[in-house]
């Protein structure tokens, strides 16, 4: 048995899917504990990862735990785990944890994760990605409003991953000792501007769209008005990686996954599919 925290989420569901298609038992953990879109025979749980007493009886007879990072009750269900017999333990972090700047908010909550998986006693693998393709997805409303789509960091190359590809990663984790005590950083195949990926998603969509990119404070401003706290405002400073890719999947690739053949227009014709987080969203 596995269990998987967040396993509704864009890391969660395609490592749910994949320990399923393995054969294995999965029970998937997350805050509503809904069972709809959950492959056949799966164990959907409702937990909150900061009450570490509402995971307790779902770490029965697990052999390994996929943990979610930065959750008040991180170090308890470690510690519960380990009563449980559960054997190893795969962390999702995340490549800025790479800084060792704990005075930044992500990394900081990204490295005490790291800090309480180290000293759980378990057998423990750390899967550090950098920034998601489905990202992308933040710019439905814009591309769905026009041809012209606002950007943040127009300046930045990132080398964004599949989420399919870093579940693929955190399975053999999981499945096997061949990452045991090992932290992995992952990335995308290419570095690639905010306006690549925009081009990008206009050839896939059959659309002439254009990046316009906002200035730093402009970024900002939209980031605190979308509720994020502010030392998070303040950790997103531009920066960018060039470290050794390790997936499939790059950028174009994956958007032409989201859409099939036939890319929606601005008028919504054309057919589409669902391999993650679909572009049925981005219909007019």
């Amino acid at each position: 048995m596995y269990l998987v925290t967040g396993a509704t989420g864009n890391v969660g569901a395609e490592l749910v899917r994949a320990l399923a298609e393995s054969g294995e038992r999965v029970r998937a953990v997350s805050r509503s504990g809904r069972g709809e879109g959950l492959p056949a025979g799966v164990e959907a749980v409702a937990s909150d990862l900061n009450r570490p007493e509402s995971v307790r009886a779902a770490l029965e007879g697990v052999r390994g735990l996929f943990l979610m990072p930065g959750y008040d009750g991180q170090r308890q269900i470690l510690a519960d785990a380990r009563a449980a017999g559960v054997r190893r333990v795969v962390l999702l972090s995340g490549l800025s944890a790479g800084t060792g700047d704990r005075s930044n908010a992500v990394a900081g909550y990204l490295l005490a994760a790291e800090d309480d998986v180290r000293d759980s006693g378990l057998a423990w693998t750390i899967v550090r990605p950098t920034s998601f393709m489905t990202n992308a997805l933040r710019l439905a409303d814009g591309i769905r409003e026009g041809d012209t789509v606002r950007v943040p960091f127009p300046d930045v190359r990132t080398t964004d991953i599949d989420p399919y590809d870093i579940a693929q990663v955190a399975l053999r984790g999981l499945l096997s000792e061949e990452f045991a005590g090992r932290v992995l950083e992952v990335t995308g195949p290419e570095a690639l501007l905010p306006a690549d990926r925009v081009r990008i998603l206009g050839e896939v969509l059959g659309r002439d769209l254009r990046a316009v990119g906002l200035e730093h404070e402009e970024a900002r401003a939209e980031m605190e008005a979308s509720g994020m706290p502010k030392s998070y405002v303040d950790a997103f400073s531009p920066s960018s990686s060039t470290a050794p890719s390790t997936n499939r999947w790059c950028f174009p690739r994956w958007s032409r996954s989201q859409v099939g053949r036939r890319a929606p227009s601005r008028s919504g014709h054309g057919h589409t599919r669902t391999r993650s987080s679909g572009y049925d969203r981005w219909r007019a």
